[in-house]
């Protein structure tokens, strides 16, 4: 497989697993309760789906240096998205407000140099 084709499919993964960040934050700030879980699920299977297929190709075929700081902040954001769902949402503890907020800045952040890197090795 070559980068362009799995920066892409990584890129629309995460696309997709981004639309439940903002839905889930808006339940835990507005209504003050925990987001569903199915919910939370189906957001951590597709990224984690996506950063392992971005982890294969940084071991295989290689990856663009944008790209490899995007997997950077895209595992700090996993690490943070499983402290959410493990010590918290799984206890039925209120969510860390603060955890939310830098989960989601690691996220968009390597989104957009995802997309970035993905934009430029399609161009070429």
């Amino acid at each position: 497989m070559e980068p362009a084709s799995i920066l892409l499919t990584s890129t629309v993964l995460l696309a997709i697993a981004a639309a439940g960040g903002p839905v889930m934050g808006g339940i835990r700030f507005v209504g003050d309760r925990p987001p569903p879980a199915p919910l939370a699920m189906l957001h951590g299977f597709l990224a984690a789906a996506a950063v392992t297929l971005l982890l294969y190709a940084a071991a295989t075929v290689g990856l663009p240096v944008m790209a490899l700081v995007a997997l950077a902040l895209f595992l700090a954001a996993a690490g943070g998205g499983a402290i959410l769902n493990l010590n918290y949402h799984w206890k039925q503890l209120p969510l860390r407000t603060w955890l939310i907020v830098v989960h989601a800045i690691a996220a968009v952040a390597g989104f957009v140099l995802l997309f970035a890197a993905t934009w430029a090795t399609r161009a070429q």
